[in-house]
Order: C-alpha cells, then structure tokens, then sequence
C-alpha cells in the first residue's frame, strides 16, 4: 500500500499541474496612458519597436509583446509602443 501510496503522489505531481492548470494569464488592458504608465513609465513596446520621435527617443520601455498587444490603441503613433514618454 506504501509503494501505492508513493505512485500515486509521484503521478498527481507529475500530472497535477498540467491536468489542473488554467489558461494564461491575459495581459493587462489599460483604460489609458496615465494608468499604464503608473505602472510602465516608459511604456511598452513590441520587440524590435523603435520610438519615433523629432526629440530624444525613449529606449527604456519595457518591451512586452502580449502586453503591447493588448493595449495597441494607446500607440497613437503606430511605432510599435504603447505611451511612450522620458
């Protein structure tokens, strides 16, 4: 019963996690640039994005592709990241 006992605890916790796992996390949508930059305060930007900017470019945004994803419409000016700011 013991070596059952051992079997069944290995199989529950090499099965465990992936039978009783959820989805992923989604990424977090923020309602504005104010609110994601509390957070972000250089933004977020896809991988490989590049600021577009007549000024200084901002290169310290944290890069993120599900985040970026999920809060494209606060790119205004379609450079792959999302509120960008120094």
């Amino acid at each position: 019963m013991a070596a059952a006992a051992v079997l069944t605890g290995a199989a529950l916790s090499i099965l465990g996690p992936a039978m009783g796992a959820g989805p992923a996390t989604a990424a977090t949508k923020y309602p504005n640039c104010k609110a994601l930059n509390a957070d972000y305060p250089h933004g977020v930007g896809k991988p490989g994005a590049v600021d577009s900017t007549s000024g200084t470019p901002v290169t310290e945004f944290t890069v993120d592709a599900d985040l970026y994803n999920a809060n494209t419409s606060r790119d205004r000016d379609g450079d792959g990241i999302a509120c960008e700011q120094n």
